[in-house]
């Protein structure tokens, strides 16, 4: 049995995180000691790096908690599992996309940038006005 401090340790998952993570309904209720004090088995630390890896991976929260319920039929297809798995990477793919799209703009204009003064830099010229990017990619904050 862990503490939460424990858990947490073991997980390398922070208090705060595991006590959302049971609010939202992503770990259960833990049980208590004697003391009232929250005790974990090896259970909710295998939940827990679970979810930690999945989030590494970048899953949104709701993609890991329908990855958990896949968990509790373990004989079921997993084409389920294999659907959110792609559409995670299509996500990650748009992003690499986006990020590429943004090294290029800053590419640009540092290159473009005659390192004279502020009132010639390209760089603040096209942070200040839209129009001189190349591409767009306004929203990809």
């Amino acid at each position: 049995m862990f503490t939460i401090g424990k858990l947490g340790a073991q997980a390398g998952v922070k208090v705060p995180t595991i006590r959302y993570y049971e609010q939202i309904g992503l770990l259960p209720e833990p049980e208590r000691s004697a003391g009232n004090q929250r005790v974990y088995g090896q259970s909710v630390l295998n939940r827990l790096a679970f979810i930690r890896h999945a989030r590494e991976l970048g899953f949104p929260l709701e993609a890991i908690r329908d990855l958990l319920s896949l968990t509790d039929t373990p004989n079921h297809s997993c084409a389920a599992a294999d659907i959110i798995a792609k559409k995670q990477l299509a996500a990650v793919k748009a992003r690499i996309a986006r990020l590429t799209a943004l090294k290029a703009e800053l590419e640009r204009m540092i290159t473009q940038c005659a390192q004279g003064t502020v009132a010639d830099c390209r760089v603040i010229e096209s942070l200040s006005d839209h129009s001189h990017c190349m591409q767009d990619h306004q929203g990809m904050s």
